[in-house]
């Protein structure tokens, strides 16, 4: 029997977050699998935490952070606090759809990877609402083949499946979206493959709630040079205590 770790990082969603969670629940993982929820929620101010505070149920785990420490903070508390033998990312919105993690099942059944992206490159549908976002990953991802002997066709996808000892060994220390990148990053500098397979994607706008910005990039590709030659962030110390803070969230079921 094999275990999935999903773990759901929310910051203000209050209107899918429930839905999201109850999606989850609802996926047939197939034989051979059970699952575990870690729902992390980085101090949201919209009535998250409410809904969230309101939840009794033994296949969910859920934690607050303190304060807003960013989404990289909330995946490294649920890969801390995490017992599946692989660990899938999944956002609280509606960009991604928890049905495809029964596919993500069979392929780890059929194939047995270190690791397994959802690509929203491959399939053909291509949907983004801002031109600036499309060629801000087509860029990030040409970097990361380049310099990290990826074949990566989409590395900044929310969707990420790793194994769980390969992922607890990585040491991941960032604490943004920058995190979605040191992840391959450090991936394949351990030597393991990065394998895709293709996964529907519905983007959302800024004025929906889009996160996300131009900025993120810059400090993505920043992440990259850092793992590639081993240059130190300016932002190094403040990791530091972001991992203390993350390390110390409160667990509340």
């Amino acid at each position: 029997m094999k275990r999935l770790s999903v773990i759901i990082c929310c910051y203000n969603e209050q209107a899918t977050v429930r839905e999201v969670i109850e999606k989850t629940q609802k996926v047939n993982l197939g034989s051979g699998w059970d699952r575990e929820i870690i729902v992390v929620d980085n101090d949201s101010t919209d009535g998250t935490r409410e809904i969230l505070q309101k939840i009794d149920d033994p296949e969910i785990k859920i934690f607050f952070h303190e304060r807003n420490l960013g989404k990289g903070a909330s995946i490294r508390t649920g890969i801390a606090n995490m017992t599946g033998d692989y660990m899938i990312i999944q956002d609280a919105d509606s960009e991604y759809e928890p049905a495809e993690h029964a596919r993500f099942c069979r392929f780890v059944d059929e194939r047995e990877p270190a690791a397994v992206f959802g690509s929203r490159i491959l399939g053909g549908q291509v949907k983004y609402e801002y031109a600036h976002a499309y060629l801000g990953v087509r860029f990030l991802t040409a970097m990361t083949n380049f310099l990290f002997g990826g074949r990566l066709t989409d590395v900044a996808t929310a969707t990420k499946m790793v194994r769980g000892d390969l992922v607890k060994a990585l040491n991941l220390t960032c604490s943004g979206f920058d995190l979605d990148f040191e992840l391959p990053d450090k991936i394949l500098l351990s030597g393991n493959e990065i394998l895709e397979i293709p996964i529907q994607y519905d983007p959302r706008t800024y004025a929906e709630g889009k996160k996300i910005k131009a900025k993120d990039g810059l400090r993505a590709l920043l992440i990259m040079l850092r793992d590639r030659f081993g240059l130190s962030p300016v932002w190094k110390e403040q990791e530091s205590d972001l991992r203390v803070r993350q390390d110390s969230a409160e667990n509340v079921v």
